[in-house]
Protein backbone atom coordinates (compact mmCIF):
# COMPACT_ATOMS: atom_id res chain seq x y z
CA UNK A 1 0.00 0.00 0.00
CA UNK A 2 1.27 3.48 -0.84
CA UNK A 3 2.02 5.89 1.99
CA UNK A 4 0.29 9.22 2.43
CA UNK A 5 3.58 10.87 1.42
CA UNK A 6 3.29 9.17 -1.97
CA UNK A 7 -0.34 10.22 -2.34
CA UNK A 8 0.33 13.83 -1.32
CA UNK A 9 3.67 14.17 -3.09
CA UNK A 10 4.76 17.37 -4.79
CA UNK A 11 2.33 18.29 -7.53
CA UNK A 12 -0.29 15.80 -6.37
CA UNK A 13 -3.67 16.78 -7.78
CA UNK A 14 -5.67 16.17 -4.60
CA UNK A 15 -3.31 18.22 -2.47
CA UNK A 16 -3.35 21.06 -4.98
CA UNK A 17 -7.15 21.08 -5.01
CA UNK A 18 -7.47 20.94 -1.22
CA UNK A 19 -4.99 23.76 -0.82
CA UNK A 20 -6.88 25.79 -3.41
CA UNK A 21 -10.11 25.14 -1.51
CA UNK A 22 -8.53 26.32 1.75
CA UNK A 23 -7.24 29.45 0.03
CA UNK A 24 -10.67 30.24 -1.40
CA UNK A 25 -12.16 29.82 2.08
CA UNK A 26 -9.61 32.29 3.43
CA UNK A 27 -10.31 34.67 0.54
CA UNK A 28 -14.04 34.61 1.28
CA UNK A 29 -13.28 35.53 4.89
CA UNK A 30 -11.03 38.40 3.77
CA UNK A 31 -13.76 39.70 1.48
CA UNK A 32 -16.47 39.59 4.13
CA UNK A 33 -14.24 41.58 6.48
CA UNK A 34 -13.83 44.17 3.73
CA UNK A 35 -17.60 44.17 3.27
CA UNK A 36 -18.11 44.90 6.97
CA UNK A 37 -15.65 47.80 6.72
CA UNK A 38 -17.17 49.20 3.51
CA UNK A 39 -20.78 47.94 3.31
CA UNK A 40 -21.65 50.20 0.38
CA UNK A 41 -19.11 48.51 -1.85
CA UNK A 42 -21.30 46.00 -3.68
CA UNK A 43 -18.23 44.65 -5.50
CA UNK A 44 -17.27 42.84 -2.30
CA UNK A 45 -20.53 40.91 -2.36
CA UNK A 46 -20.03 40.01 -6.02
CA UNK A 47 -16.49 38.82 -5.27
CA UNK A 48 -17.79 36.72 -2.39
CA UNK A 49 -20.26 35.01 -4.67
CA UNK A 50 -17.44 34.32 -7.12
CA UNK A 51 -15.24 32.88 -4.34
CA UNK A 52 -18.03 30.53 -3.29
CA UNK A 53 -18.52 29.40 -6.89
CA UNK A 54 -14.80 28.74 -7.21
CA UNK A 55 -14.92 26.67 -4.04
CA UNK A 56 -17.88 24.71 -5.39
CA UNK A 57 -16.04 24.06 -8.64
CA UNK A 58 -12.99 22.82 -6.71
CA UNK A 59 -15.20 20.50 -4.67
CA UNK A 60 -16.69 19.12 -7.88
CA UNK A 61 -13.21 18.63 -9.34
CA UNK A 62 -12.18 16.63 -6.28
CA UNK A 63 -15.24 14.42 -6.62
CA UNK A 64 -14.50 13.87 -10.32
CA UNK A 65 -10.84 13.05 -9.65
CA UNK A 66 -11.86 10.52 -7.00
CA UNK A 67 -14.06 8.74 -9.51
CA UNK A 68 -11.12 8.40 -11.89
CA UNK A 69 -8.39 7.65 -9.34
CA UNK A 70 -7.74 4.57 -7.24
CA UNK A 71 -6.74 6.05 -3.88
CA UNK A 72 -4.69 3.86 -1.56
CA UNK A 73 -2.58 6.20 0.56
CA UNK A 74 -5.54 8.17 1.85
CA UNK A 75 -9.10 6.97 1.99
CA UNK A 76 -11.42 8.73 -0.43
CA UNK A 77 -13.83 9.33 2.46
CA UNK A 78 -11.18 11.48 4.14
CA UNK A 79 -10.57 13.56 1.04
CA UNK A 80 -14.30 14.00 0.56
CA UNK A 81 -14.78 14.93 4.22
CA UNK A 82 -12.13 17.65 4.07
CA UNK A 83 -13.40 18.95 0.74
CA UNK A 84 -16.95 19.12 2.10
CA UNK A 85 -15.82 20.82 5.33
CA UNK A 86 -13.89 23.45 3.37
CA UNK A 87 -16.83 24.09 1.03
CA UNK A 88 -19.11 24.93 3.96
CA UNK A 89 -16.95 27.92 4.95
CA UNK A 90 -17.49 30.24 1.95
CA UNK A 91 -21.08 29.04 1.73
CA UNK A 92 -21.74 30.27 5.27
CA UNK A 93 -19.72 33.45 4.67
CA UNK A 94 -21.82 34.24 1.61
CA UNK A 95 -25.01 33.76 3.63
CA UNK A 96 -23.75 36.27 6.21
CA UNK A 97 -22.77 38.73 3.48
CA UNK A 98 -26.17 38.58 1.80
CA UNK A 99 -28.05 39.25 5.02
CA UNK A 100 -25.58 41.89 6.16
CA UNK A 101 -25.95 43.77 2.87
CA UNK A 102 -29.74 43.80 3.22
CA UNK A 103 -29.56 45.46 6.64
CA UNK A 104 -26.28 47.40 6.43
CA UNK A 105 -28.07 50.74 6.79
CA UNK A 106 -29.41 49.69 10.21
CA UNK A 107 -26.11 48.28 11.48
CA UNK A 108 -23.83 51.33 11.53
CA UNK A 109 -23.40 51.17 15.30
CA UNK A 110 -23.18 47.36 15.55
CA UNK A 111 -19.62 46.19 16.16
CA UNK A 112 -18.54 43.00 14.35
CA UNK A 113 -14.80 43.65 14.67
CA UNK A 114 -13.99 41.14 17.43
CA UNK A 115 -15.83 38.33 15.69
CA UNK A 116 -14.28 39.28 12.36
CA UNK A 117 -10.82 39.09 13.91
CA UNK A 118 -11.54 35.60 15.22
CA UNK A 119 -12.90 34.45 11.86
CA UNK A 120 -9.76 35.67 10.10
CA UNK A 121 -7.47 33.92 12.60
CA UNK A 122 -9.24 30.58 12.28
CA UNK A 123 -9.17 30.77 8.47
CA UNK A 124 -5.43 31.54 8.51
CA UNK A 125 -4.68 28.62 10.84
CA UNK A 126 -6.76 26.29 8.68
CA UNK A 127 -4.79 27.20 5.54
CA UNK A 128 -1.57 26.35 7.39
CA UNK A 129 -2.99 22.99 8.46
CA UNK A 130 -4.11 22.01 4.97
CA UNK A 131 -0.74 22.99 3.48
CA UNK A 132 1.04 20.82 6.02
CA UNK A 133 -0.66 17.73 4.62
CA UNK A 134 1.73 17.90 1.68
CA UNK A 135 4.63 16.96 3.97
CA UNK A 136 2.69 14.82 6.46
CA UNK A 137 4.07 16.73 9.48
CA UNK A 138 4.58 15.26 12.94
CA UNK A 139 1.29 14.81 14.73
CA UNK A 140 2.47 17.24 17.43
CA UNK A 141 2.73 20.07 14.90
CA UNK A 142 -0.80 19.57 13.61
CA UNK A 143 -2.16 19.20 17.14
CA UNK A 144 -0.43 22.46 18.08
CA UNK A 145 -2.19 24.28 15.24
CA UNK A 146 -5.47 22.57 16.06
CA UNK A 147 -5.12 23.63 19.69
CA UNK A 148 -4.59 27.22 18.53
CA UNK A 149 -7.69 26.96 16.38
CA UNK A 150 -9.68 25.59 19.32
CA UNK A 151 -8.38 28.38 21.54
CA UNK A 152 -9.49 31.09 19.09
CA UNK A 153 -12.88 29.43 18.85
CA UNK A 154 -13.16 29.38 22.64
CA UNK A 155 -12.30 33.08 22.85
CA UNK A 156 -14.87 33.76 20.12
CA UNK A 157 -17.49 31.95 22.23
CA UNK A 158 -16.74 34.37 25.07
CA UNK A 159 -17.11 37.32 22.71
CA UNK A 160 -20.44 35.90 21.55
CA UNK A 161 -21.70 35.71 25.11
CA UNK A 162 -20.74 39.34 25.72
CA UNK A 163 -22.48 40.42 22.53
CA UNK A 164 -25.62 38.51 23.45
CA UNK A 165 -25.52 40.01 26.93
CA UNK A 166 -25.61 43.48 25.38
CA UNK A 167 -28.48 42.52 23.10
CA UNK A 168 -30.53 41.02 25.93
CA UNK A 169 -29.92 44.12 28.00
CA UNK A 170 -31.81 46.16 25.42
CA UNK A 171 -28.92 47.89 23.68
CA UNK A 172 -30.90 48.08 20.43
CA UNK A 173 -34.53 48.16 19.41
CA UNK A 174 -36.21 44.75 18.86
CA UNK A 175 -35.76 44.64 15.07
CA UNK A 176 -32.09 45.60 15.20
CA UNK A 177 -31.57 43.10 18.02
CA UNK A 178 -33.03 40.32 15.88
CA UNK A 179 -30.85 41.28 12.89
CA UNK A 180 -27.66 41.59 14.96
CA UNK A 181 -28.26 38.26 16.71
CA UNK A 182 -28.76 36.49 13.38
CA UNK A 183 -25.53 37.94 11.99
CA UNK A 184 -23.54 37.25 15.16
CA UNK A 185 -24.63 33.62 14.98
CA UNK A 186 -23.64 33.31 11.31
CA UNK A 187 -20.12 34.60 12.03
CA UNK A 188 -19.95 32.16 14.92
CA UNK A 189 -20.93 29.40 12.51
CA UNK A 190 -18.09 30.37 10.14
CA UNK A 191 -15.65 29.91 13.03
CA UNK A 192 -17.22 26.53 13.80
CA UNK A 193 -16.85 25.51 10.14
CA UNK A 194 -13.12 26.31 10.29
CA UNK A 195 -12.83 24.30 13.50
CA UNK A 196 -14.58 21.33 11.92
CA UNK A 197 -12.27 21.40 8.89
CA UNK A 198 -9.26 21.61 11.20
CA UNK A 199 -10.57 18.56 13.03
CA UNK A 200 -10.69 16.63 9.75
CA UNK A 201 -7.05 17.52 9.00
CA UNK A 202 -6.03 16.43 12.49
CA UNK A 203 -7.87 13.14 12.08
CA UNK A 204 -6.13 12.47 8.75
CA UNK A 205 -2.67 13.06 10.20
CA UNK A 206 -3.49 11.05 13.34
CA UNK A 207 -4.71 8.10 11.29
CA UNK A 208 -1.69 8.14 8.98
CA UNK A 209 1.06 8.97 11.50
Amino acid sequence: MFSIQQLFSKGDRFQELLEAAAQESHESVRLVIELIKTPRNTQNLDDLTLARRKEKKISEQISNELVKTFVTGLEREEIEALSHALYKIPKTVEKFAERYSLAAGQLKDVDFSKQAEAVEKTAEILVQMVKLLRKLPPLEKVKELNDRLQYVEGEADKVMLELLKELYAGKYDPIKTMIAKDLYELLEKVIDRCRDAGGVVTHIVLKNS
